[in-house]
């Protein structure tokens, strides 16, 4: 049973940072895509951050591009999301994500997805 499990979220002021972390089990992530995506409340589910997990190549939405670097460990089967200079606007539930997508930000190609983990940022 493939199970990709988020955590790290919490609640911090701006210009904060944050570290999730996505473990797979059941699921490498291999010659995959793996991603993180972002809710917030009354808002569609955006893709912010993908990584091409057998070489590491890495796409980023550019709401988030240079604050937020996706990053993988081999070892661990984990990916992770490094987030600073946090704002406000960055509120919501993160959920990571796992597939062989035509568009790594298309949700719909991704197969597995994590129940996910809220992230709050106060002014």
């Amino acid at each position: 049973q493939v199970q990709l499990q988020e955590s790290g979220g919490g609640s911090v002021q701006a210009g904060g940072s944050l570290r999730l972390s996505c473990v797979a089990s059941g699921y490498t992530f291999g010659g995959r895509y793996a991603a993180w995506f972002r809710q917030a409340p009354g808002q569609e589910r955006e893709g912010i951050a993908a990584i091409y997990y057998g070489r590491g190549v890495t796409f980023y939405h550019d709401s988030v591009k240079g604050r937020f670097t996706i990053s993988q460990d081999d070892a661990k089967n984990t990916v992770y999301l490094e987030m600073s200079s946090l704002k406000p606007g960055d509120t919501a539930m993160y959920y990571c994500a796992a597939g062989r997508p035509a568009n790594v930000f298309d949700r719909s190609g991704y197969t597995y997805w994590g129940q996910g983990t809220q992230v709050t940022v106060s002014s």
